[in-house]
């Protein structure tokens, strides 16, 4: 603030400056660098700095307290004695902060561990002498993050019948600075709603300053409800502020009302297990389950109409009717009623429903578990059941339909009728719901025969003692006894995968009385018997088989001792035991003369002379070697 003479000081302020620059140590005017905002968290440190601008011999820096009421205390004083020395600090008034301020060398102002009381205006002032005085004011803020925010939902219970606006919850944020916003969300979404009093809904703000200088805020919220809000989730939110413009958030947790609102629609059905045609079946545990909209729960009254009376079955606060173990007796029509007295007149509380119970009696056949008919013969089988809704019924045979409906024709029968036939009832509209009962036929009458060919069919192709399997098989009603025409035939065995058949087999061996006379299999029984004979054809004789044999051998051995013959030849002419005759005209001396009447014989003589051309050499006057 400039002072009441202001034109006269600028004029004298003047006139100094001009005679300083005229004198040779004249100084410049004396300038602060003094941060105008400093913003720090509750608790950390802070320094507010003072720094003068230009080049002063001497100056004196004062840091002053600006008050509410306008007054300036002194807190700290630095003095500057001559250029390059260190300025001497005094802290004046610490005005009972705990840590105390502090002045650092250079003459800023230190405040240890920032409180709530700290926010204030500190004001440096410089008295440079003949460069005048100068100073400058820095203002502190010091933020603090809010508590956790908590909400106090309404717990009892708020009618949507009201037609104004009632208590819905309280939110609280406690220890903040600057004091934090409060906003209300219903689903998640703003809740924009007036601080004035309205029928549709407004909130209430209160803020308190603790002892500790921080601030609590707490907001109350007040809206009309309806129906829609028994599912909706509310909460709110404190929006606090921070340094250098940034912004936090606390969220409540979320909480949800209890309504009271009156019925305005009603349910009734049948529980697990209906069918969805809406049938129960008959034994099953059933539940009937009526539901009004309304809260609190309203009051339930079940009954059964009977001949347009009510029966009072059951009174509860669940609506929920058990009928155990349900009967075909207890089919018919029950109600609910809903006894709620806030509901509109126009409101439909009371239901009905139809109860049908589903039953399958037991099966009956006309005829047995076994039924015997005989060949060629016609039968019909009856197979009736109660039930309800109405039974379907067919039959089947090996699980291959046959028929359908409670009649099962039978006509012509042949052995191939045989078998278990199956009447099965069941009902369309209940799956589940079923039954069965079957009866045998066995078809009566003389035996029917089946024999497997022989092989090799072509005549003439089978050789005595050649083996055969025959295989003969037959059927019929009593099961037919096999025989053979000759003895080792196999017992009489069921074929498998063929209803009724009988199979017996006779392994032999093929021979000519067989081939004149066949073998026979003969299937018999009370109503008759069958027989088949299994024919040959020629069968060639084994001994033509035994000529060609005895012939290959005949030929192998003459070859055999053929071979050794030469062998033997061949080793005599080579030996050592081999004489050498030579013959010229006589006899050699000393050697007696052959004679041709002697005991040799003529056959021996030929052979020991040879031929003409292996045994002379240069006619008949010349030498032969014989052995």
């Amino acid at each position: 603030m400039e002072p009441p003479d202001a034109p006269a000081w600028a004029c004298g302020a003047l006139l100094l400056a001009v005679l300083l620059a005229a004198h040779p140590d004249a100084q410049a005017e004396v300038h602060l660098s003094v941060p105008p905002l400093v913003e720090v968290m509750r608790g950390e440190p802070v320094t507010l700095d003072c720094t003068p601008t230009g080049t002063h011999d001497h100056y004196v820096l004062e840091w002053f307290l600006t008050d509410r009421s306008g007054a300036r205390p002194r807190l700290a004083s630095a003095e500057m004695q001559g250029r390059g020395s260190e300025l001497q600090v005094t802290v004046h008034d610490s005005r009972g902060r705990s840590p105390p301020y502090q002045l650092d060398p250079w003459g800023r102002l230190v405040l240890a561990e920032a409180q709530v009381s700290d926010e204030r205006d500190y004001m440096c002032v410089v008295r440079a002498g003949a460069a005048g005085t100068a100073e400058a004011t820095a203002r502190l803020s010091v933020f603090a993050k809010p508590e956790a925010t908590e909400v106090s939902p309404n717990r009892g219970t708020l009618s949507v019948m009201e037609d104004s606006a009632q208590e819905i919850a309280t939110c609280h944020s406690r220890n903040g600075n600057p004091a934090p916003k409060i906003t209300w969300y219903r689903n998640g979404q703003p809740l924009a709603v007036p601080v004035e009093m309205n029928p549709e809904g407004y909130m209430t703000s209160r803020t308190v300053k603790e002892a500790s200088g921080l601030l609590s805020l707490m907001s109350t919220l007040y809206l009309r409800l309806r129906k829609a809000d028994r599912d909706a989730s509310f909460h709110c939110a404190a929006h606090y502020s921070l340094p250098e413009g940034h912004h936090g958030r606390l969220d409540s947790r979320t909480f949800q009302l209890t309504l009271h609102y009156p019925t305005e629609h009603v349910q009734f059905w049948v529980g697990s297990p209906s069918t969805p045609a809406g049938w129960v079946r008959e034994g099953d545990t059933v539940q009937l389950l009526c539901r009004g909209d309304g809260s609190p729960s309203p009051e339930y009254t079940l009954f059964r109409l009977q001949d347009k009376q009510e029966e009072v079955l059951n009174v509860n606060l669940e609506g929920n009717l058990t009928l155990e173990g349900v009967t075909r007796g207890q089919s018919g029509t029950y109600g609910c009623r809903v006894e709620d007295y806030d509901a509109a007149e126009d409101v439909q509380l009371s239901k009905t429903l139809e109860l049908r119970v589903a039953y399958l009696d037991p099966l009956e056949l006309s005829e047995g578990k076994e039924l015997a008919l005989p060949l060629n013969s016609s039968a019909t089988v009856n197979c009736s059941v109660q039930g309800l809704p109405t039974p379907a019924l067919r039959w089947t045979k090996d699980s291959v339909p046959v028929s359908s409906g409670p009649m099962l024709s039978l006509s012509s029968i042949t052995f191939d009728s045989n078998g278990t036939y199956v009447c099965e009832a069941s009902l369309p509209t209940v799956p589940v719901l079923s039954r069965t009962r079957n009866f045998t036929l066995l078809v009566q009458g003389s035996p029917e025969l089946k024999a497997a060919d022989t092989e090799p069919k072509a005549d003439g192709s089978w050789r005595e003692g050649d083996e055969v399997t025959l295989i003969c098989s037959a059927r019929g009603h009593p099961e037919p006894k096999l025989t053979w025409s000759q003895l080792g035939g196999s017992p009489a065995e069921r074929v498998p995968g063929r209803q009724g058949w009988v199979s017996s087999s006779l392994t032999l061996k093929v021979t000519s009385a067989l081939s004149r006379d066949g073998i026979s299999c003969e299937a018999s029984n009370p109503h008759g018997n069958a027989r088949h004979v299994f024919h040959f054809g020629t069968v060639s004789p084994q001994t033509s088989q035994a000529g060609v044999a005895v012939m290959a051998v005949a030929v192998s051995v003459g070859l055999l001792l053929l071979v050794v013959a030469v062998f033997y030849c061949m080793r005599r002419k080579g030996g050592p035991g081999c004489r050498c005759r030579r013959e010229k005209g006589a006899p050699p001396p000393g050697e007696p003369e052959l004679s041709h009447s002697g005991s040799e014989r003529p056959e021996q003589t030929g052979l020991l002379m040879g031929g003409a051309s292996g045994g002379a050499r240069g006619g008949s006057g010349g030498f032969r070697d014989e052995c």
